[in-house]
């Protein structure tokens, strides 16, 4: 197992408990003790936890909308969603990241890349090594303990149901940056009409990142492909990469690869 991923287990196991013992957490991993407690050390230099004697507890209010926020349904595929779409994301460049529970576990992945946020990003001379706009507040409350990583909030009215941004404020601030790339969690991706999301004030939202970004992925567990919901965010046209799991199905990829988008299937 790979320390990025070592990482993302133990903060999720952090999340879920609130703490984590290092005798436990080397026993689910498959590693020894030591592998463990210098991750634990590493991680607690991030700030990301707070180290104890034998683990490590959660640190300070990091995880409380976290927390909140947990989801049970394809929560693996979402982690590897996650993970996949942090791997096209390069240093220095600057993200648009929506709502949603698969978008957060974007934000975590990028928060434990070695070069974004470990020694190896010691070189950029104390500049942030990624730069993050994001209308999700609870985002942006996870992001903003990283010092490496510069948090762009976007102003708004909050939607307690999804924690994001909305309305003429946040269209307000999107409208004068340009990014490098925009990653949108959405609620169905249909093989012809493209992205959707539930409410038309997110989606708005959605779309204007699209426009400013040079690249545009979607990501979405399978349960959401070949659906449609109540506001469309963009069309097939726009989208890049689609970052999805392997219950895809064969005729939906070949659909959405004629259609000129990249489909990722983890």
């Amino acid at each position: 197992m790979s320390r990025d991923a070592r990482w993302n287990a133990l903060l999720e196991l952090v999340g879920k408990n609130g703490r984590v013992d290092v005798e436990d957490a080397a026993t689910a991993l498959d590693v020894s003790t030591a592998t463990i407690r210098r991750d634990l050390d590493q991680l607690a230099e991030q700030q990301l936890l707070t180290r104890t004697r034998g683990g490590a507890v959660a640190h300070g209010v990091s995880y409380e909308l976290a927390l909140r926020y947990k989801t049970g349904r394809h929560a693996p595929e979402k982690q590897a969603i996650g993970r996949a779409v942090s791997e096209l994301v390069a240093v220095g460049e600057v993200v648009g990241l929506t709502g949603g529970t698969t978008l957060t576990e974007v934000a975590r992945s990028l928060a434990v890349r070695s070069d974004i946020v470990g020694d190896s990003a010691a070189h950029m001379g104390g500049q942030p090594t990624l730069t993050v706009v994001t209308n999700a507040l609870n985002i942006a409350n996870e992001l903003v303990i990283r010092p490496q990583i510069k948090i762009v909030v976007t102003g708004g009215v909050a939607r307690p149901q999804s924690y994001e941004l909305t309305g003429p404020l946040a269209s307000g601030v999107l409208g004068e940056i340009t990014l490098d790339v925009a990653v949108l969690g959405v609620n169905a991706i249909d093989t012809e009409r493209g992205a959707y999301v539930h409410h038309e004030g997110e989606a708005s939202i959605n779309r204007l990142l699209a426009q400013q970004a040079q690249r545009v992925v979607v990501a979405a567990d399978s349960s959401k492909i070949g659906k449609r919901a109540f506001a469309r965010v963009c069309d097939l046209s726009q989208i890049d990469f689609l970052v999805t799991d392997r219950g895809i199905t064969p005729e939906a990829t070949a659909r959405f690869t004629e259609a000129g988008v990249t489909v990722i299937a983890v």
